[in-house]
């Protein structure tokens, strides 16, 4: 994230304090803000506080507030960002960099299962859902960026969501949003190492046949020639993690001891505990965030992919209402909410969206940039989905066959998918590591007072949520089914009740509520209930 500021206007530094319970600096140093500051902080506060947030009478002068070093934006998920030098209060960046900002942070790991879900809902069904779940959850993410100016007569120029959250709930707002926080950062590592085993072992599978010059076949239903695609799903009694057959004159021996030691889901989730746990452990992340532009490679990567893929494969489309075949399926199926699961996740960034949209230079544009955003987000989605599902070679294939994870879909042999691999595996294991600091912040910080208590209990943390991956990549390999279960869990909370909930208190508060009003947010808050227990029930 880069913040900057005018260092010319020094009244744009209040707050310029942070608690140090809620700072994390990446290079960890225990004295992160002075004594002397967190005194004068205190003492603008209380000033603040004598006169209406209107009246500009009782601000400090700017010969006590702190140099541009001292200035922290503090963000929902418990860190403290420090910027440069600011202007009028707001950040310099432009319409455009904000956009893009948006657009790098919603997308993520639920672009893999996009045309899984599209499947799952049926090919219109799908379209239909992901504009409306891209309606509906910019509407809400809206609600959140106005629910600030709703409270009255209290300064909430620095305040995040969970603030605004604990100011209507009390405690159990501030323990309910970590709560569900921790639902949403928990999930997406599992989801990460189910990927990154994924990922590991098709890329070392297509390194060791290169380099020992085996052409092997997997023994599953797929497509003939050079842009082959395979049906992993139909091999029901031969697993598709390790199965094929060899033809080559090496050593056969040498060959099935690679596949009993390389295996998809009994040894590689396994061989990615020495590599990540003791980057977990790690006090700073700080050399991991500079690889966050990787995402941005990856997922202009699979945009370029799914192009390529599609101008070779063409276009196999068949419209059947409500009838399914064997190589199509309906228009509309009873399976859509876990589509919705998915695209909760998908548009997910009602948690740390003020913090984004505080450092926009024209604070008017705000509603506009947030909506070209989602805009483009749900157009990537589109795109990708819509591509994947029409190109899919139907016949010979069935589109039952597209897998959660739609690289899964080509053989580990294809290069496109081997690039795409690498890429998304080296950008995950740099992202997993900042989650893993994001969760202890969050948790070990609300419970014992500080992010790093002692190398035991951060690595108590760890082994649990590494824990948690493995069995997963283990026993329950699948994205999609996990995305959904935590996208519908922890957006019910931030994405339906919260926002809505607010929205209705502030305007009964004011006495401005109305019957339109309070039946169309009961409705949203129905929906996200409705959409949590879907998940369980198909």
């Amino acid at each position: 994230m880069n913040i900057q500021f005018n260092p010319e206007d020094y009244k744009c530094k209040r707050p310029f304090h942070v608690e140090p319970t809620n700072i994390v600096s990446v290079n960890d140093d225990m004295q992160r803000v002075s004594d002397e500051a967190s005194a004068m902080n205190k003492r603008i506060h209380y000033y603040s506080r004598l006169a209406s947030p209107a009246d500009r009478a009782l601000i400090a002068p700017d010969h006590v507030l702190p140099a541009p070093d001292e200035i922290y934006v503090y963000s929902p998920l418990g860190t403290a960002f420090k910027v440069d030098s600011c202007t009028d209060g707001y950040g310099k960046n432009s319409s455009l960099v904000t956009i893009f900002m948006i657009w790098n942070t919603m997308m993520g790991t639920s672009i893999l299962s996009i045309p899984w879900g599209i499947k799952q809902a049926g090919f219109t069904s799908g379209i239909i859902l992901i504009l409306l779940m891209g309606i509906l959850t910019l509407y809400c993410c809206y609600r959140v960026v106005k629910s600030r100016q709703m409270i009255p007569l209290t300064d909430t120029s620095n305040w995040e969501f969970p603030d605004v959250c604990k100011y209507y709930f009390g405690s159990f707002g501030q323990w309910s949003s970590l709560l569900f926080s921790m639902v949403s950062l928990v999930g997406a590592m599992v989801v990460y190492w189910v990927l990154m085993s994924n990922f590991l072992f098709n890329t070392g599978k297509y390194i060791y046949n290169f380099v020992h010059n085996i052409n092997v076949t997997d023994i599953v239903p797929g497509t003939n020639g050079s842009n082959k695609v395979i049906c992993p799903s139909a091999a029901s009694g031969h697993p598709p993690q390790n199965r094929s057959v060899m033809f080559s004159s090496s050593n056969r021996t040498g060959f099935e001891l690679f596949e009993e030691w390389w295996d998809k889901s009994q040894t590689v989730p396994f061989y990615l505990i020495a590599v990540l746990l003791p980057l977990l452990n790690l006090k700073s992340p700080s050399f991991f965030a500079k690889f966050n532009v990787l995402g941005t490679v990856s997922v202009v990567y699979l945009v370029f992919l799914v192009t390529v893929k599609a101008a070779h494969l063409g276009i196999h489309l068949e419209f059947n209402w409500f009838t399914e075949n064997e190589f199509f399926v309906p228009e509309f199926r009873i399976l859509f909410p876990q589509l919705t699961g998915v695209l909760t996740l998908a548009f997910f960034i009602h948690n740390c969206v003020i913090t984004l949209l505080q450092n926009n230079r024209n604070q008017e544009n705000n509603v506009r940039d947030l909506s070209i955003a989602y805009f483009l987000v749900g157009l990537t989605y589109l795109y990708v989905g819509v591509i994947i599902f029409a190109s899919f070679p139907s016949p010979p294939l069935s589109k039952e066959c597209i897998e959660q994870n739609f690289l899964d879909n080509f053989p580990s042999d294809d290069i496109m998918s081997f690039v795409a691999r690498i890429f998304l595996l080296f950008q995950m294991m740099t992202v997993y590591p900042l989650l893993g600091y994001l969760a202890r912040v969050q948790l070990l910080r609300q419970f014992f007072g500080n992010a790093y208590p002692s190398l035991f209990h951060v690595l108590i943390l760890n082994l649990a949520i590494v824990g948690a991956g493995v069995a997963m990549a283990r026993f329950y390999p699948n994205i999609g089914g996990i995305i959904r279960y935590s996208g519908a869990t922890c957006g019910l909370a931030f994405v339906f009740v919260y926002p809505s909930l607010i929205y209705m208190i502030s305007l009964h508060r004011a006495g401005q509520l109305t019957w339109p009003a309070l039946i169309i947010h009961i409705f949203i808050i129905l929906l996200g209930l409705a959409n949590l227990i879907a998940q369980f029930l198909l």
